[in-house]
């Protein structure tokens, strides 16, 4: 989105109409939903991520000072609502019984077996995307996010930076640690089988 189109869409959503904030999400949208997606892990998650995204979107505009930077504001946004998500799973863990029959099917562990199908390359895809998920999951949040920002958000060291209140040297540093943990915990991985 150029730097005019930026302002028109800005101020057309402050000032109510629809289309600025069809333009912003049609700029931003994708972006942030990869973003929640990689974070999460989970293609509900993202969705409803980017629902709330999206409502906290409407309902804070009007308070966004026009001579910062939309794109880190957008994200902070964004890594917000995962973090508060994340600690509201840490407080509700669901349990799910894999014996006990909810319904005239049987118990779902049961269900489960039915319904396998063979090993295929979507199999093998989806478990390489846990286990990058699970390995995600041994750094610190403020690592992961960072990463999650350059990678899946886009967004420019410097960028990150200014989200997190920090010199360029340590954004930079911090990415390029966690990615070189999350390295060797694949490394490991592959090397298990």
């Amino acid at each position: 989105m150029e730097p005019h189109e930026r302002r028109e869409a800005i101020a057309a959503a402050k000032a109510g109409r629809a289309d600025g904030y069809e333009a912003l999400l049609a700029a931003y949208g994708q972006r942030i939903y990869g973003y929640f997606l990689r974070a999460t892990g989970d293609v509900h998650d993202a969705e409803d991520l980017l629902s709330e995204w999206t409502l906290r979107l409407v309902r804070t505009l009007g308070r966004y000072d026009e001579r910062g930077r939309l794109e880190p504001w957008l994200f902070r946004i964004a890594a917000n609502l995962v973090r508060d998500r994340i600690r509201r799973r840490r407080v509700r863990p669901g349990a799910v019984s894999l014996t006990a029959a909810d319904d005239g099917d049987g118990a779902p562990v049961d269900r489960l077996a039915a319904n396998t199908a063979p090993v295929d390359a979507d199999l093998e895809a989806a478990e390489a995307g846990d286990a990058l998920q699970a390995a995600m999951e041994t750094l610190d949040a403020t690592t992961r996010q960072m990463i999650l920002l350059r990678h899946y958000g886009q967004m420019s060291f410097r960028e990150i930076a200014e989200l997190y209140d920090c010199p360029l040297g340590t954004a930079l540093a911090r990415v390029h640690r966690g990615l070189k943990a999350l390295r060797r915990v694949m490394d490991k991985r592959d090397e298990r089988g």
